[in-house]
């Protein structure tokens, strides 16, 4: 099972560093860069089993998913929260000529939309969340797959 173990390793300063920084977050929108560091950070937890092969993945956080996106899913762009975008582990073979890299991405104006529509969680908790998610589907689980076992929603 994919889950976030805990806080990333370092100094105790920079973990207290980290923790009013996180606080500030909590009230106040993450930029783009702040958003893709809690998201790094979220890699940096995984499982030692999953966490080489997710360091692989490249993490992008853009405002909203493009329009081309947005039509292929038939979302509207506040309903997209996060988008897995390569071949998921369980299907690549060494005969596959590689399209690009695998990458994550995270929409920063959806996921602060249901952060400020929640008021229950955090924004890092969020963030970790989605981030978690998307990589499930890297490691070859389908939506149906995450949601049997996924606790946010219940």
């Amino acid at each position: 099972m994919l889950a976030a173990t805990g806080a990333c390793g370092g100094s105790a300063l920079s973990q207290q560093a980290g923790f009013v920084h996180m606080k500030r977050m909590d009230q106040i929108a993450p930029s783009l860069d702040e958003m893709e560091e809690l998201a790094r950070q979220t890699v940096e937890t995984l499982p030692a089993a999953f966490r080489d092969s997710a360091r692989q993945v490249a993490i992008r956080v853009a405002d909203f998913a493009d329009d081309d996106t947005l039509a292929e899913m038939e979302m509207e762009a506040f309903e997209l929260t996060g988008l897995y975008e390569g071949v998921p582990l369980t299907e690549k073979s060494n005969w596959d000529v590689p399209q690009g890299p695998d990458t994550v991405w995270l929409f920063r104006r959806p996921i602060l939309d249901e952060w400020a529509e929640r008021g229950n969680i955090t924004i890092a908790e969020l963030v970790t969340h989605v981030t978690i998610h998307e990589f499930a589907h890297h490691f070859g689980w389908s939506d149906d797959d995450i949601a049997a076992i996924d606790q946010w929603w219940h």
